[in-house]
C-alpha cells in the first residue's frame, strides 16, 4: 500500500472551498441576465501587478442555492477593490505617522468639494424603454447603459480619486423603481456628516427633471450638539432652496452613559416615541397642498403615541396595523414612471439613503413599531417593499446605496457605509478619527511602550500605538502568540465611532466663526426639545437610579467583533451594559468642546 502524502491544513481548507463551490455552483454562472454586469466587473482585471486581484470586491458574499432560484448576494454591496500595495502603504503610514490634533477648520466640510460639478459625479439613469420590449432586452439595455456610465465616470476621475460607491446594478435598479413610484422622496442622512450622504445630482434630477419634491431627513440629531444641527439645517436649505429639511431622532433623550455600553440607558422607549414623524407629516401637508387627505396619518401618529402609555410601556395591541407588500421583480421592472402625482388620492413616499444612516429606524418610527430589522451591517435591507401607513399614505423602502463622490475614504468608513469586518487596513481610519477627537483622554489609554523616556504628558502616539493600547486595555490577544490583537482593537474603535459612542461630527463651512451666533439662535429650543435633552441635575439623578438598580452588575462586555444582524443600539432588549469598574465614562460632546453631554 503506497504511503500517504502529508496533507496540510491549508490544503484541506482549499479542498473544502472547492467542494463548496461545486455544490453551490459558480456565483453568477446561471444564465440570468441580472448577474451579467456583476460578472463582467469580476472578470475585469485590475491594473496592479497581482493578476488574481479584480477591480470589484463583493461585500459579505454568501453561498447561493444550487437550483439558482435564490441569490442571497443580489443586493450586496459591490465596491472597487484596492490594490495590496495601497493597503500596505497606508498600514506603514499608520505605524509611523505621529497623531497630532487638527485645527477646527479641518472639521468644516463643503458639499462642493465632495461633489464637484466638473467631475461628472452623477448616478446611473434608467434608459428609455417601451411596453413592446421583452424583459431580457430591457435588462441587456440597462446593463449596457450601466457599463457606459462606469466608463464615463472613470474617464473623468483617475484611479484612487473616487470614494467607495455602488457597483451593483441590481441595487441601482431598486433606486429607479422607487423614484418612479414615489411622489415625494425622503432622503435620509446622518447629521454627523450630512453632506457625505446627499448627492446634488439626485436632488436636481428628482426636482428639475421629474418635477417632484424631496424631504431631507437629518437623522440621529441626538448625537450632535443642537447649535450644530441648526447650522447644518440652514446650510443645506440655503444650498438647495426646494429642499424641505426635517430633524429626526429615533432615540430622543436616550444617551449612552459609557463608551462600552451597547444599549441605550432607558429600556422602555418604543418606536412611537421618536422625534420627527409629526414634522415629516406637516412637510407632506405643505407639499401636497390639500390634494391628499393626510388627516388619517395625523390621527395614527397621535394614536400610536397614546398607545405607548403614560410611562412609555409599549402596548402593541393599541398601535395601528400596517399593511406590508413585497413586490416581484417582473411587476417592478416593467413599471413606467408616471406623470400623475398622488394617483388615486394616495401619497407615495420613497425612502432613500446610504447604508447605516438609520433608514430602517426612520421607517420603524413612522410605522410606530418594528417592521424592518435594524443592523449596523451596511446593505442589511435586501429588497423592495412598501408599507401602507394609512389608506392614503404609502412608504416605499429602497436598499441603501452609495453615490460616487470625492470624499476621503477614511471619513466615509467612519460614516458606517463599509462593514468594519471587511476592512483590510483599519489603522489609518483610526488615525483619522483620533486626529479629530480626543480619544486618548476618553478611552484612558496607556502608551504600550513602557520605556522611561515616554513621559505620559509629552509622549507621541501613532495610530498603531492607539490600537495596541486599546487591545491591551480590553485584553484582546492573538490566539497563537498571545500578542496584542491590534486588528481587532482597531475594528472595535471603528464600531464605537459608527455607533456614536466616539462621536465625530463634521461642521458646515464657517461654523467656527459663527458658533456664538448659532448657540444663541431663537430656533435652538426646538432642536433641544426634539433631542429630548434634560437639565444636568435631572439627568444625573436618573443615571444614579439606573446604577442603583443593578450596582452589583459590573460591565464584562462580550465584545463581538463580527458584524451580525443584532440591533445596532439594542433597542428591543432590556438588559443594559453597565459602566466598567474603572469608570470609562464618555461626555458625548466633549470632543466638540461642548458643555452639554448626551
Amino acid at each position: 500500500m503506497p504511503r500517504k502524502k502529508p496533507f496540510s491544513n491549508k490544503q484541506k481548507k482549499k479542498q473544502l472551498q472547492v467542494k463548496r463551490e461545486k455544490k453551490r455552483g459558480e456565483p453568477g454562472s446561471s444564465h440570468s441576465s441580472r448577474n451579467a454586469s456583476v460578472e463582467r466587473c469580476r472578470d475585469r482585471q485590475s491594473d496592479t501587478s497581482d493578476s488574481e486581484t479584480t477591480d470589484i470586491k463583493r461585500i459579505n458574499h454568501q453561498p447561493g442555492t444550487s437550483d439558482g432560484q435564490y441569490d442571497p448576494n443580489r443586493y450586496h454591496l459591490h465596491f472597487e477593490k484596492e490594490s495590496k500595495e495601497e493597503v500596505e502603504r497606508r498600514k506603514k503610514i499608520a505605524m509611523q505617522k505621529i497623531i497630532k490634533p487638527v485645527p477646527e477648520s479641518e472639521l468644516e466640510i463643503d458639499i462642493n468639494h465632495i461633489y464637484p460639478e466638473d467631475k461628472g459625479l452623477n448616478f446611473p439613469r434608467r434608459p428609455s424603454w417601451h411596453y413592446d420590449m421583452q424583459r431580457e432586452a430591457l435588462l441587456r439595455k440597462e446593463e449596457k447603459s450601466f457599463q457606459e456610465y462606469l466608463q464615463a465616470l472613470y474617464s473623468k476621475n483617475p484611479p484612487g480619486t473616487l470614494s467607495h460607491f455602488e457597483h451593483n446594478l441590481e441595487t441601482w435598479r431598486q433606486l429607479w423603481r422607487v423614484m418612479e413610484m414615489s411622489d415625494v422622496i425622503l432622503l435620509i442622512v446622518d447629521i454627523r456628516h450630512p453632506v457625505l450622504h446627499f448627492s446634488p445630482a439626485l436632488y436636481h434630477y428628482f426636482t428639475d427633471e421629474l418635477k417632484k419634491r424631496m424631504i431631507l431627513v437629518l437623522n440621529k440629531v441626538d448625537l450632535c450638539p443642537a447649535p450644530l444641527v441648526l447650522a447644518w439645517k440652514h446650510y443645506l436649505t440655503k444650498q438647495f432652496p426646494q429642499l424641505h429639511c426635517i430633524c429626526f431622532t429615533s432615540h430622543p433623550g436616550q444617551p449612552y452613559s459609557t463608551v462600552l455600553q451597547k444599549k441605550r440607558m432607558r429600556k422602555n422607549a418604543g418606536w412611537s416615541q421618536a422625534g420627527g414623524p409629526i414634522h415629516i407629516m406637516r412637510a407632506c401637508q405643505e407639499i401636497t397642498a390639500g390634494r391628499v387627505d393626510l388627516s388619517s396619518w395625523e390621527k395614527k401618529i397621535q394614536k400610536d403615541a397614546v398607545a405607548m402609555g403614560t410611562e412609555g410601556d409599549h402596548t402593541v395591541d393599541g398601535l395601528e396595523s400596517v399593511l406590508v407588500e413585497h413586490h416581484s421583480d417582473v411587476a417592478m421592472e416593467m413599471n413606467s414612471p408616471t406623470q400623475e402625482l398622488y394617483k388615486d388620492g394616495v401619497l407615495t413616499l420613497g425612502c432613500i439613503g446610504f447604508p447605516n444612516v438609520g433608514k430602517s429606524s426612520v421607517l420603524n418610527s413612522l410605522v410606530g413599531r418594528k417592521v424592518v430589522s435594524v443592523s449596523r451591517t451596511p446593505g442589511h435591507t435586501k429588497y423592495f417593499q412598501t408599507y401602507y401607513l394609512t389608506s392614503t399614505v404609502k412608504l416605499c423602502d429602497c436598499p441603501g446605496l452609495i453615490f460616487p463622490s470625492q470624499v476621503d475614504k477614511q471619513l466615509q468608513i467612519l460614516s458606517g457605509i463599509y462593514p468594519v469586518s471587511q476592512l483590510q487596513e483599519p489603522y489609518s481610519t483610526v488615525g483619522y478619527l483620533c486626529e479629530r477627537i480626543n480619544c486618548l483622554s476618553v478611552l484612558k489609554l496607556t502608551h504600550p511602550d513602557p520605556s522611561p523616556q515616554h513621559n505620559p504628558d509629552t509622549q507621541d502616539w501613532t495610530a498603531w500605538d492607539i490600537c495596541e493600547a486599546w487591545a491591551q486595555r480590553r485584553g484582546y490577544k492573538t490566539a497563537k502568540a498571545a500578542r496584542n490583537d491590534v486588528y481587532r482593537a482597531a475594528n472595535s474603535l471603528l464600531r464605537l465611532a459608527n455607533d456614536g459612542r466616539l462621536c465625530l461630527c463634521m461642521r458646515p463651512p464657517g461654523y467656527s466663526q459663527s458658533k456664538d451666533e448659532w448657540e444663541s439662535h431663537p430656533d435652538l429650543a426646538e432642536i433641544i426639545a426634539l433631542q429630548g435633552r434634560k437639565d444636568e441635575e435631572e439627568e444625573c439623578r436618573e443615571r444614579e437610579d439606573e446604577d442603583g438598580e443593578s450596582s452589583s452588575e459590573l460591565e464584562e462586555e462580550n465584545d463581538r467583533d463580527a458584524d451580525d444582524d443584532e440591533d445596532a443600539d439594542g433597542d428591543d432588549e432590556d438588559d443594559t451594559v453597565k459602566a466598567d469598574r474603572r469608570g470609562l465614562t464618555l461626555n458625548m460632546f466633549s470632543v466638540l468642546g461642548e458643555n452639554e453631554c448626551e
